[in-house]
């Protein structure tokens, strides 16, 4: 049985192409796009565990929220 790795992420309208294509390159899975409680949007990816580096997400993930702040 394949189990899974779940990943979430705000999307910048004017960037969401490299956002997307980003994940999309470490193995990542679209599977929807919300609006957000704060009113922007939010991707939800899925991928099988083992899908890529170990917690390779956890970093990437890291570095999207402080790009998302303004931090990059």
């Amino acid at each position: 049985m394949t189990t899974w790795e779940y990943l979430t992420t705000p999307l910048l309208i004017h960037n969401t192409a490299a956002i997307l294509n980003n994940w999309g390159k470490q193995g990542w899975e679209l599977v929807q796009v919300v609006t957000g409680p704060e009113g922007g949007l939010v991707a939800y990816f899925k991928r099988p565990v083992g899908g890529g580096e170990a917690n390779a997400g956890l970093g990437a993930a890291a570095t999207a929220a402080r790009q998302f702040e303004g931090q990059q």
